[in-house]
């Protein structure tokens, strides 16, 4: 993918063999494991720990909202380590920091699936459609974080439903867009087959996924 400042030690360790369809297919059944037999989501944590202390291959990468009730790694079936590379910030923004994140999950480790993870209640969402109904003004660094997702907001006011939930899976497929065609190296991979982008949806009622 282009990147020849990639470290040279994570470059040269092994990779995924999952391709994107199996990634999500094995996100899909970890989620419903969650939701309909939790207590099979207990992860061997000390055994994991010993084997991955050199290297690392994750199979698919989430960015998710930092909400504490949204836990990639739980709500995906309890996956244990290695597994996931995860970035998290309030309202799961394509930010620079989480870019460049994403771009070494899939240039140098390899991972296949990149899963944009809105949720239901997302608080950084909420205070975005309250900028649009209201025009409330947020304080600090809080102000420029809900700025970004505001045209999700706008972009599905008057739309049938409810207006939070519409703009939270509005905004995970901005998100899931902006990867694309503001990273180079995403979309190249996407290009050539190699990466997939998806966008999802986390009921905080049921515990199901959707994939939108």
């Amino acid at each position: 993918m282009g990147l020849s400042a990639a470290p040279a030690r994570a470059a040269d360790k092994p990779k995924t063999t999952l391709s994107a369809d199996d990634a999500l297919a094995r996100l899909q059944a970890g989620n419903a494991t969650f939701t309909e037999t939790p207590a099979l989501c207990a992860a061997r944590l000390g055994e994991q720990r010993a084997q991955l202390t050199t290297y690392q291959a994750p199979w698919a990468t989430i960015l998710s909202c930092a909400d504490s009730r949204v836990p990639p790694e739980l709500l995906f079936g309890g996956l244990g380590l290695g597994e996931l590379f995860v970035a998290r910030n309030a309202g799961h923004l394509a930010d620079m920091a989480t870019l460049g994140t994403i771009e070494y999950g899939s240039a140098v480790l390899g991972v296949p699936l990149i899963v944009v993870l809105g949720h239901e209640s997302c608080g950084a969402v909420a205070a975005a459609c309250e900028v649009v109904q209201k025009n409330t003004q947020f304080p600090g660094f809080i102000g420029p974080l809900v700025e970004a997702i505001v045209p999700a907001a706008r972009a599905v006011v008057g739309r049938s439903g409810d207006f939070l939930d519409n703009a939270v899976r509005e905004n995970a497929r901005r998100t899931a867009q902006a990867i694309v065609t503001r990273s180079k190296l995403v979309a190249e991979a996407v290009a050539q087959g190699k990466v997939r982008v998806v966008a999802a949806h986390y009921d905080l009622d049921s515990g199901r996924v959707e994939f939108l």
